[in-house]
């Protein structure tokens, strides 16, 4: 009894002698690992002054577009443009059949001639002035009845720009009920292309940031990396209570023809400039299985961690926020993928 006691008293005591010997071995790698110096290159931390921007979706729309159509119903004589044809200011489109405009000129033939004739005489005293007033207001009636059957049976371009859209044929009759594509009475639909526009809903509380000619940047996935100019024309002047948001229209010039009405875009605002803490992009860790990010300075030759959050980038910089950071601070940008909160470190160059 009490050999086998012996032996199992010397089994535990080899058994404690060995643990203790293996906690004694990792803790001396802990402090040589402590005692290991990491050589890093670092940057001091500036302020600089960046472009506050929002970027907003948007659809570009013509800058004009109108749908001709005449006052009143009537036979179609012509039709000059196809969809697609480009017109000047002022190009005749569609020519409406003239036989009320050719009765309407007669009758004020004839009345401009019997004016000069009353008019005549109402100079000598033959003619009563109340019969002269009357004579007079049917001519201008008449004038008058004549310009509105011109403008209307010869429908000409109001600006110069590009047929969108041919509802008739020449000889049909135009009823004046709106056409499907549309919803709107139109012959043929007039936009204008050189310029366009796009009308964006801006958060309100950027309203007191925005101005009338302040500069825009705008994007189409369709061209990468190629950036069109345009500039804010009109603000509305209301809120809308629903989305909080009022709109703003940008005017954008399009004198190569590569943008078109429709296209999806993207409306980028810078609103204001201030200041930001920028630091190289490969000075910013992200902790692995989370989003979390986070970078490495160095004080008194020790490295510590500080959590940030990442704003936007700037070519190779990028804007970083943390109330541990302060202009001066010396980030390392070079080594701290090898870091651990609280290493003793090296800087290059030191």
């Amino acid at each position: 009894m009490n050999t086998t006691f012996k032996i199992g008293f010397a089994l535990l005591s080899v058994t404690a002698l060995a643990c203790s010997s293996g906690k004694t071995e990792k803790s001396a790698q802990q402090d040589a690992a402590s005692e290991k110096v990491e050589v890093v290159r670092v940057t001091e931390l500036q302020v600089q002054q960046v472009a506050r921007s929002v970027e907003y979706s948007s659809t570009l729309l013509a800058y004009e577009e109108i749908h001709m159509a005449p006052a009143s119903p009537g036979r179609i004589e012509n039709i000059a443009v196809e969809v697609g044809t480009r017109v000047n200011k002022g190009d005749l489109l569609v020519q409406m059949d003239r036989t009320q405009l050719h009765q309407a000129e007669v009758q004020l033939r004839t009345l401009e001639t019997d004016f000069k004739r009353f008019d005549t005489l109402h100079k000598v005293g033959s003619v009563a002035q109340q019969q002269y007033d009357q004579m007079k207001s049917q001519l201008d009636i008449a004038r008058s009845n004549v310009a509105f059957l011109q403008e209307n049976t010869r429908l000409r371009a109001p600006f110069s720009g590009v047929i969108s859209g041919k509802y008739f044929e020449s000889g049909e009759m135009y009823s004046g009920a709106p056409v499907a594509p549309i919803g709107k009475a139109a012959i043929v639909s007039l936009v204008q292309i050189d310029r366009l526009k796009t009308l964006v809903p801006v958060s309100e509380k950027y309203f007191p940031m925005i101005r009338k000619g302040m500069e825009v940047n705008i994007g189409v996935d369709i061209y990468p990396g190629e950036t069109f100019k345009g500039r804010v024309f009109n603000i509305y002047p209301t809120i809308d209570a629903a989305s909080r948001t009022f709109n703003i229209e940008v005017a954008v010039d399009n004198p190569g023809g590569k943008l078109r009405p429709g296209m999806f875009s993207r409306v980028t605002l810078d609103l204001d400039r201030e200041e930001a803490l920028l630091i190289p992009a490969i000075a910013v860790l992200k902790m692995q299985g989370s989003n979390d990010r986070y970078l490495f300075i160095e004080k008194d030759n020790v490295a510590k961690r500080i959590p940030v959050v990442i704003g936007k980038r700037y070519n190779e910089l990028v804007e970083v926020e943390s109330d541990q950071l302060k202009k001066g601070d010396l980030v390392v940008v070079s080594g701290q993928a090898r870091l651990l909160d609280g290493m003793k470190v090296k800087v290059d160059g030191k």
